[in-house]
């Protein structure tokens, strides 16, 4: 046998060997990108919102969505199992938390307030500041965060490869024997995408035809509300012809946040999109938030710093706190009379809609998540036997 075959054989061999070691890291290895199987599910979208976009790799099927929601009040998933997704999105506090900003493990504060999941599906970006594309991406930020679940991705695909339901419940769903954190956060994106809340009284007048779905005072402060020479709301939170987000899915600088410092300027204690983008004009910079459901999800802004509605808009009427990004939009809005701002109030509250069944944690988990199951808006979250 001649040298050149000699060398040929041994290539073959080593290319063989190659490929071996690579199917096996690919087997349940964090890079495998596994399809859902099973019964597929179709999402109910209510009045006044359209069609929940679904990535073309994650069709969501009933499997799927049953675990995501497992996943979602396990508190597996954090380091030490004392936080799940529900301890800052809990479904009694509209799927935030009610507090300020949120605690994660060994009691650790955030900076942030917990927003909620309600109507996650139709952000274009996730997270407050937008560093997320995608639900399924926004799934492994507060595994990682060492305030949050202090975990790692490979940490919790070791503990969940270690429960035989999990990976009973994980068959069933990919037809792979081994767990990963991308078979996880495709569940978790899915049940969030379910998450769906609408056909408030707002859409029942908006969108249904019914005239006696708002009162008076409701009526009054939707014009209040969508009048550029009023309080000019719907510049930012969009209200279309056929549906309603009640966001432009874009970042805004409202001033929230601003403090004087030692030299009087204005100081941004949080930075916000800025710490994405790397944009100046970006500084301090936050999603605006869908209003649907507002009057659940207290305290308001990124650092949960205004209490109620009308703290929210005596900001607005003040024009926001001044500094050098400050949206050009923002604008005092003080020649609103006492009953305007009342009015307003009254519409917001006509944001709250109906709350889709079977959000709460699956009876499995319930005794780990009982303080989630109290009525929502006079709603109960029910539990079904997924």
């Amino acid at each position: 046998m001649g040298s050149r075959q000699i060398v040929l054989i041994f290539s073959l061999l080593t290319l063989g060997q190659l490929l071996i070691s690579c199917s096996k890291k690919l087997v349940g290895g964090p890079n495998l990108k596994a399809s859902p199987i099973g019964t597929p599910f179709k999402i109910k979208v209510p009045l006044g919102l359209p069609p929940v976009q679904i990535p073309a790799d994650n069709p969501p099927t009933a499997e799927t969505v049953a675990l995501g929601r497992r996943l979602f009040y396990d508190p597996v998933l954090s380091v030490d199992n004392t936080v799940s997704c529900a301890t800052c999105h809990n479904p009694g506090d509209g799927f935030g938390d009610g507090q300020r900003v949120s605690s994660g493990v060994r009691q650790q504060k955030g900076t942030r307030n917990a927003a909620t999941v309600f109507n996650a599906a139709y952000y274009s970006e996730q997270f407050w500041d937008g560093r997320a594309p995608s639900l399924e991406k926004q799934a492994e930020g507060p595994v990682t965060n060492p305030v949050e679940m202090g975990n790692t991705l490979e940490g919790v695909e070791r503990k969940l490869n270690a429960i035989a339901s999990y990976r009973a419940d994980f068959k069933r769903a990919f037809g792979n024997d081994v767990i990963t954190y991308d078979m996880m956060e495709k569940c978790i994106a899915s049940f969030e995408r379910t998450v769906v809340s609408g056909n408030s009284p707002f859409d029942r007048y908006r969108y249904g035809g019914d005239n006696t779905a708002l009162s008076a005072s409701a009526r009054r402060g939707f014009e209040v509300f969508r009048e550029p020479k009023k309080g000019n709301c719907a510049v930012c939170h969009i209200i279309g012809d056929t549906y309603a987000l009640f966001t432009d899915n874009k970042f805004h600088n409202l001033g929230v946040g601003v403090k004087l410092g030692i030299d009087g300027e204005a100081e941004l204690a949080d930075l916000g999109r800025f710490t994405v983008t790397k944009v100046e004009s970006d500084k301090g910079a936050f999603k605006t938030p869908s209003l649907r459901n507002i009057t659940m999800t207290a305290p308001y802004m990124h650092d949960g710093s205004h209490k109620n509605l009308k703290e929210v808009i005596d900001f607005y009427v003040g024009g926001g706190n001044s500094n050098p990004y400050r949206d050009k939009e923002i604008h005092p809005l003080n020649f609103l009379t006492g009953q305007e701002r009342a009015d307003l109030q009254e519409f917001l509250k006509s944001l709250t809609g109906e709350i889709p069944p079977d959000l709460g944690p699956p009876p499995s988990l319930q005794a780990f998540n009982l303080e989630l199951l109290p009525d929502i808006g006079g709603q109960h979250i029910t539990v079904d036997s997924h």
